[in-house]
């Protein structure tokens, strides 16, 4: 589904006055390489990443994401693979900063889009969305994003049937997302699928930044409510969300919050015996 088609030329920064795109350094929370990095550093590599014509994507990583990662092999590869992988949830900030990280904040995907769609409102960047409930969701959020950051350039999105795209069906996709002329692609269909996608559809893909940000699409098209800022910074967030959707939260939380505790723990007691900092 086409949303519009500006004529804009993109960024405005060029690869002569913006320097390279940099990873910042990494803390190794349960084989997960996590990113030292704010929300303004994140924002500085996509633009940097977009002034220099390269490729990457970024995963937004909870303590679920994690976990999953050491039962699915596809979604530890996407993972391991992907340019930047930032801590959206409030506990990897705990654990990371235990293990020598001195993090203030988390860099939350919701808020990552929000900012950085204020921020394109002023750089021209164009963006694509990709996911969504349905169509009139899509559409929703579109809207909602553009009366908030007034000359956003949104160029095209779609929302993908809840199956496997046909091999003539992701060409199609393919074609459209090139003809937009992106220069990121938000990415919204919930972990561990965006990983996946976003692995599997970099090489095809022009544009040169991908980002998957899980339920971001719903809480700014104005479908599912956010937790209180209180919970949030308390790492309560999974808490708030699970009472919101019980059915298809709660079996994650219940089984994945104990394990990575657990796991966690047994990390932790074997840094402090061997005094390292965290397998930067």
């Amino acid at each position: 589904m086409t949303l519009s088609r500006p004529l804009s030329s993109g960024v405005s920064c060029s690869p002569q006055l913006a320097p390279a795109p940099v990873a910042p350094d990494a803390v190794n929370i349960l084989g997960v390489p996590l990113a030292l990095t704010d929300y303004d550093e994140t924002m500085t590599w996509i633009d940097a990443t977009i002034a220099h014509d390269e490729k990457g994507y970024i995963c937004v990583a909870a303590t679920h994401t994690i976990m999953v990662c050491d039962e699915d092999p596809e979604l530890r590869a996407a993972v391991l693979n992907s340019s930047l992988t930032v801590p959206d949830g409030q506990p990897l900030v705990w654990a990371m900063n235990a293990l020598g990280g001195d993090l203030e904040d988390r860099v939350y995907g919701p808020e990552l889009m929000a900012r950085y769609c204020e921020h394109a409102a002023e750089t021209g960047t164009k963006m694509y969305l990709y996911g969504g409930r349905n169509q009139g969701a899509l559409v929703q959020l579109a809207l909602n994003l553009r009366q908030r950051y007034p000359g956003v350039k949104i160029v095209g999105g779609y929302s993908p049937p809840f199956r496997d795209l046909s091999p003539e069906e992701e060409d199609a996709l393919v074609a459209e997302i090139n003809r937009s002329t992106a220069d990121v692609i938000w990415v919204g269909v919930g972990a561990p699928k965006q990983e996946k996608w976003m692995a599997a559809m970099r090489e095809r893909l022009d544009a040169p930044v991908l980002v998957g940000v899980g339920a971001a699409f719903d809480f700014h098209a104005g479908l599912v409510p956010q937790a209180p800022d209180w919970m949030q910074s308390s790492g309560l967030e999974w808490l708030y969300r699970m009472v919101q959707e019980p059915r298809r939260l709660a079996p994650r939380y219940v089984r994945y919050n104990p394990r990575f505790i657990t796991g966690f723990a047994r990390q932790y007691c074997r840094h402090r015996l061997l005094g390292n900092t965290g397998e930067r």
